[in-house]
């Protein structure tokens, strides 16, 4: 349906990350940090758009493009790109809008002239018939 009202409707969360969060060498943080950031802002795509939660059911591809560090403020979008009868296709973007720059200070931090995407997606979510 590409005159569905629901099409295109986007939702966006922001969400500092924690330094507790990095696992990795070089203050990174694990990519399951974005995904999980993902579900939050599809689960509230789905309240918006169905009046529910919805369930997650598969993501089609994950992309990893740049690294996410502890420090970091977090932008991640959901978008319905596609409404079925009881699926969703939804297209998400993770950008990194801030990040700390521990030479100046340790508590020092930047907002990035241009936002670092650092992770895209695309997934399904199914709603209740």
């Amino acid at each position: 349906m590409t005159d569905d009202p629901r099409l295109g409707v986007s939702v966006t969360h922001r969400r500092y990350v924690p330094y507790s969060h990095a696992h990795y060498g070089g203050n990174l943080v694990d990519g399951a940090y974005v995904l999980g950031m993902f579900g939050d802002v599809a689960t509230e795509l789905g309240i918006r758009t169905d009046g529910d939660e919805g369930l997650f059911a598969a993501y089609e591809v994950v992309t990893f493009h740049a690294p996410v560090m502890g420090g970091d403020v977090l932008e991640a979008t959901a978008t319905v790109t596609r409404v079925g009868r009881r699926s969703r296709t939804v297209a998400f973007e993770a950008r990194v809008v801030c990040r700390a720059t521990p030479a100046v200070s340790a508590s020092a931090a930047t907002v990035l002239d241009e936002p670092i995407v650092a992770t895209t997606a695309t997934g399904t979510v199914v709603v209740p018939g």
